[in-house]
Order: structure tokens, then C-alpha cells, then sequence
């Protein structure tokens, strides 16, 4: 009997207090990634379903991009991409985990506010720190969150094969594109 009346005290007391975190959503993230190279055929993909999670309380952000959600202009590209490059069947996601460093919703407006975002990125089984300057602002109950950053294939111990190594760039660039809606 005292073991239930103290849980529903705790649950009373506290739960108002988690129900009450400012949390934001979105499963139609955009992630695009270039990894082109001057005088050769466009190496470069989107994703569109990037599903996102951000706590406007503390500012720590969640992100999940199922690899074969990738969209190439050339398909046989993205069969490769999927075969031999990120190997989706083995690695189906890439997951980012971090927090904007400073971030005070009563900061955030219409106009874009830089905030460091800092976190790990973990690919193809491995995992690595990420820092990046992200845009943040703010539409009545939608928050938008968009940067850029590079990341080296080779990091996350991707391999690109000697026959098209000169046909891929040695530093990817990513940029993101979250709109997030309480």
C-alpha cells in the first residue's frame, strides 16, 4: 500500500514537469550530400524522410536517416551507393545525437540565429564528432533548423574503390534541413 501511494505522489509531482519539455518533431527531414568532382558526372544524393527529434528545453537534437532513403539522379549510382559504399543492408542508418550549445528558445525569432551544434555522427559503424555552426528560427509553433558541414568517407571507414577514386571527392559536403513542429 505505501509503495503505490508513493507512486502515484511521484507521479503527481513529476510528471507534469517531463510532459511540459518542449519537444519538436519532424519525419520529412532533408539531407542532401555532394561528393562531386570538376569534369566528372555529379555525385551527389537526397534524402527527404529524415525523421528529427529537438528538445527546446536543453537543446539536445536527435537524427535518423535510413540510408536507402537516398535519392540519385543516376540509378545505377545509388544501387552502388547501397551495394558497395554504405553497404545499407549491413549499416541501414546513420544517426546523429547532440545539443546546441547556449540555445534559449525565448532567443530564437523569424530571423536566423547561429548556434554551435556539437555532437556525434555515427555512419557506417563508426562514430565521430561533429561540429557545426546551425541556423535556428522560429515560426509560430515551427522551428527550422539548417547547416552545412564535411565529413571524409574515409573516417567512417568507407572505401572508395581505386577505379572511380578520382571521380569522388575525398571530403563530402552535407548540409541538413529540419523543420520541426511541436
Amino acid at each position: 500500500m505505501i509503495k503505490k501511494s508513493f507512486l502515484v505522489f511521484f507521479m503527481a509531482a513529476f510528471v507534469p514537469f517531463v510532459c511540459k519539455a518542449q519537444k519538436f518533431a519532424t519525419k520529412k527531414g532533408n539531407i542532401k550530400f555532394e561528393a562531386s568532382v570538376p569534369s566528372f558526372e555529379e555525385v551527389a544524393a537526397e534524402n527527404k524522410t529524415v525523421s528529427a527529434i529537438f528538445n527546446a528545453d536543453n537543446g539536445e537534437m536527435a537524427v535518423l536517416a535510413l540510408m536507402k532513403g537516398f535519392r540519385f539522379k543516376v540509378a545505377l549510382m545509388e544501387e552502388h551507393f547501397n551495394e558497395s559504399y554504405a553497404e545499407t543492408a549491413k549499416y541501414p542508418k546513420a544517426v546523429f545525437k547532440g545539443s546546441l550549445e547556449n540555445f534559449r528558445l525565448a532567443d530564437v525569432t523569424e530571423k536566423p540565429k547561429q548556434f554551435k551544434i556539437t555532437g556525434e555522427l555515427t555512419l557506417h559503424g563508426k562514430a565521430k564528432k561533429i561540429t557545426d555552426t546551425a541556423m535556428v528560427s522560429k515560426s509560430g509553433n515551427t522551428i527550422v533548423i539548417t547547416g552545412e558541414f564535411t565529413v571524409k568517407p574515409a573516417d567512417f571507414d568507407i572505401e572508395v574503390p581505386s577505379m572511380v577514386s578520382k571521380k569522388v571527392a575525398d571530403e563530402v559536403q552535407v548540409t541538413y534541413s529540419f523543420s520541426l513542429d511541436k
